[in-house]
């Protein structure tokens, strides 16, 4: 599978993921969350958070566009955006929003059909939704940091799936609204409903 992921996909993912983990630890700052009295600590342990849970949702909806886009008989890979990086991390440092846009995984190939496009952007959020799943039995059925870390994979999972599935620009939710509106319809409200269910504090 790692043979898939050429060296300058595997630069690009990991910048991206950099990025997009500060973006969501600035965030966490600025709501006061506190895992450990001490500040540094704190800090430390918030961006370690971050990166786990940001690294497993933002990679892995990469890398399921991806390989149903292979699946298809696809050359696909994802490319960074430098300038939507910083965006994500300034707009969490001032606004308090992630907007998570940092690159896009471009498939290559001509004749691609409506139907394999939907589906190939359907696999992103689809990945989301059931990471939320576990991470949801953490922060319901743990404590203490396990908790705190489901309670944190459960929120950016669920937002990085309803940002994409709103149907605008080329975010997935508008090719999935163009090959199957109760597909996309199913999605976008799975994926706000969860987005509800963590602003109110359930999960």
């Amino acid at each position: 599978m790692f043979d898939r992921i050429p060296p300058r996909e595997r630069v690009a993912l990991v910048i991206a993921w950099l990025a997009v983990s500060a973006a969501f630890f600035v965030l966490y700052l600025r709501n006061g969350w506190m895992l450990f009295r001490d500040p540094l600590v704190n800090a430390a342990a918030l961006f370690a958070v971050s990166l786990v849970t940001v690294g497993v949702a933002f990679v892995l909806h990469e890398m399921a566009h991806k390989f149903t886009a292979m699946k298809y008989g696809y050359w696909a890979e994802f490319q960074k955006d430098n300038l939507m990086l910083l965006v994500a991390v300034v707009m969490a440092a001032l606004a308090g929003v992630v907007f998570a846009a940092p690159g896009a995984t471009v498939v290559y190939g001509s004749g691609i059909s409506k139907k394999e496009n939907g589906v190939i952007s359907a696999a992103g959020p689809i990945t989301n939704l059931v990471l939320c799943l576990p991470f949801a039995v953490l922060a319901l059925f743990s404590g203490g940091i396990p908790a705190i870390i489901g309670e944190a994979g459960f929120s950016v999972n669920a937002m990085i799936a309803a940002f994409n599935m709103l149907p605008v620009s080329v975010l997935d939710g508008r090719k999935v609204l163009a090959w199957n509106p109760v597909v996309f319809a199913v999605l976008i409200l799975a994926a706000f409903g969860c987005v509800y269910l963590a602003l109110i504090g359930i999960i």
